[in-house]
C-alpha cells in the first residue's frame, strides 16, 4: 500500500521538508515527491481554454498520484495560502477528466483512487491566534483540492508557532510526524481500506 507524500516547500532545509521525510519514514511504504525538484512550468497559462503539454516530471507525478493508496501534503502557510510551487502543481497536475470530473448534475466526482489523506500544515501563526486569523490553506488543500479529486477522508495536523519553536518542540513535531505516518499506514491495511482502494482502482480503470 504505497503512500505519496507531497513536499510543497521550496527549501530542502526547511522544517516542512523534514516533516515530510519523517512522515514517510514512519509510514514505511511511501514516496516523497519534493515539488522543488520537479522541472515544470507552474503557470496554467491558458486557464482551462487550452491544454498545456505535460512535462515529463508532471507525467511521472500524475502516475504517482493515480498509483497512491493515500496522499499526504506537507506545506507551510504563507499569506493565508500555500507556496506558489504547490499551487502551481495543483493547477497543472490536477486536470478535468483525469483527476476529477463533473456529473450531468454539475457535481464533482473525484478520479484519484486514494481514499485517505493527511494534511501537514506548518505556520508561524501561534495556536492562540489561529481562531482569529483562520487557516484558509487547510480548507483549500483538504476540502477544495484533495476531497474534490476523490480523497474522502483528509486528516489534518497543524504545527503552529514555528517561528518561535525551540529545539525540543521541533523534535517533538518530527517524532509526531513519524508516528502519524505509521498510524496512517496501519489504517490503509484494514480490510475495509483495501476493499475501497480496489473498488476505486476498478472504477478509474474503466471510466
Amino acid at each position: 500500500m504505497t503512500a505519496l507524500v507531497i513536499d510543497g516547500h521550496p527549501d530542502p532545509q526547511s522544517l516542512t521538508a523534514a516533516i515530510a521525510r519523517h512522515y514517510a519514514e514512519g509510514h514505511g511504504d511511501a514516496r516523497v515527491l519534493a515539488l522543488r525538484d520537479l522541472d515544470f512550468d507552474p503557470h496554467l497559462r491558458f486557464g482551462y481554454r487550452e491544454r498545456m503539454t505535460l512535462e515529463p516530471a508532471l507525467v511521472d507525478a500524475k502516475r504517482a498520484l493515480h498509483e497512491a493508496t493515500s496522499i499526504a501534503v506537507a506545506t507551510p502557510l504563507w499569506w493565508g495560502s500555500v507556496p506558489a510551487v504547490l499551487k502551481g502543481f495543483f493547477d497543472r497536475a490536477l486536470l478535468p477528466q483525469q483527476e476529477y470530473r463533473y456529473t450531468a448534475l454539475g457535481l464533482p466526482q473525484g478520479l484519484l483512487p486514494a481514499r485517505q489523506g493527511r494534511l501537514l500544515l506548518l505556520a508561524d501563526t501561534p495556536w492562540y491566534a489561529a481562531p482569529f486569523t483562520g487557516l484558509p490553506a487547510q480548507t483549500q488543500v483538504a476540502r477544495n483540492t484533495l476531497r474534490l479529486c476523490g480523497v474522502r477522508t483528509v486528516r489534518r495536523t497543524r504545527m503552529l508557532g514555528v517561528k518561535g519553536a525551540d529545539a525540543s518542540t521541533i523534535a517533538r513535531w518530527l517524532d509526531r510526524a513519524e508516528r502519524l505516518g505509521a498510524a496512517d499506514a496501519r489504517r490503509e491495511r484494514t480490510p475495509q481500506a483495501i476493499a475501497a482502494a480496489a473498488a476505486s482502482s476498478s472504477v478509474v480503470a474503466t471510466s
